[in-house]
C-alpha cells in the first residue's frame, strides 16, 4: 500500500499505450510515458513530454486499474518518456507493476546514471539510447558533459546483467557515417552484444532543420553491413 501510495502521489504519467508489440522484444506490452526530459534532442518524437509539469494528466491509480486489465492480455509493462528514471517514484511504481504479474521494461536515455543503477534490479529489459560518440553528446542533447553520463549509464546496463538493447538514432546532420562508425567500435569494444541502428523519422519531431534534410541513402547499406559485423545481434530499423 505504501508503494502504491508513494507512486499515485509523485509518478507523473504523460500518456498510455495500452498495445504494443514493438516496444519491448517479443512481448507484447502496455507502455507507460512518463512526464520530463532534462535533455532536448532535436529529433524527439515525444517533445510534449520534455516538460515536467506541476500536476499528472494520468492519475498513477487510474493508470494502475487500466493495467489491472491488461492482466492476461499483455506480457509486459514498459516505462517510457520523456525520461522515466527523472522521476523519483519510478521504483515505487514499478514494484506496483510487478505485482500485476507483468514483467517491467525500461526506455532510457542515460541521463542519471545512479537512478538507473538503483532501479536496475527490478527490471527485466532496457532499451538504452546511444545518442553519439560519447564525446560529441552534447551535439545531439544540447547539454554539457551529457555524454559521461551516457558513458556511466551504459557501463552499469552492462555490468548488471539485465537483458538489454542498445540503439542510435541517426540523422545526417548529426552524425557522419564516421561518426556511427566510431562509435559502433566503442561500443563493442566495451562488450555491447545487442545493438540497433534505427533511421530517423520525422512524426513527432518539431524541428524543421532536421525535417528538411534530404536523408536519402543514408545510412548507406555498406555502413550497416559494417556495423553489424561488430555484434553479436543487430537490427536496423529503417525510416
Amino acid at each position: 500500500m505504501q508503494a502504491a501510495e508513494s507512486a499515485q502521489r509523485m509518478l507523473k504519467v504523460g500518456g498510455v499505450t495500452p498495445f504494443t508489440a514493438t516496444d519491448y522484444p517479443g512481448k507484447l506490452a502496455a507502455v507507460i510515458f512518463v512526464q520530463g526530459c532534462p535533455w532536448a534532442c532535436g529529433y524527439c518524437h515525444n517533445p510534449h513530454l520534455q516538460l515536467r509539469l506541476q500536476k499528472s494528466p494520468l492519475q498513477w491509480s487510474k493508470v494502475l486499474g487500466l493495467l489491472e486489465k491488461r492482466v492476461g492480455l499483455v506480457d509486459a509493462v514498459v516505462f517510457s518518456g520523456g525520461e522515466p528514471t527523472l522521476d523519483p517514484a519510478l521504483g515505487s511504481a514499478i514494484k506496483d507493476v510487478r505485482k500485476l504479474g507483468f514483467q517491467i521494461g525500461l526506455h532510457t536515455g542515460g541521463s542519471y546514471p545512479q537512478r538507473l543503477r538503483e532501479i536496475l534490479p527490478q527490471v527485466d529489459w532496457v532499451a538504452l539510447d546511444i545518442k553519439a560518440p560519447f564525446a560529441q553528446y552534447e551535439k545531439v542533447t544540447g547539454i554539457a558533459d551529457s555524454g559521461l553520463q551516457a558513458l556511466a549509464c551504459a557501463e552499469a546496463v552492462l555490468a548488471s546483467g539485465v537483458d538489454y538493447e542498445f540503439r542510435t538514432t541517426v540523422h545526417p546532420t548529426l552524425l557522419s557515417e564516421e561518426d556511427i562508425l566510431d562509435m559502433a567500435r566503442t561500443l563493442a569494444a566495451m562488450g555491447v552484444k545487442d545493438y540497433t541502428l534505427q533511421s530517423f523519422r520525422a512524426q513527432g519531431c518539431r524541428t524543421k532543420e532536421l525535417k528538411a534534410t534530404a536523408v536519402a541513402g543514408y545510412p548507406s547499406d555498406g555502413l550497416v553491413q559494417q556495423v553489424s559485423g561488430m555484434f553479436e545481434k543487430f537490427s536496423y530499423r529503417p525510416a
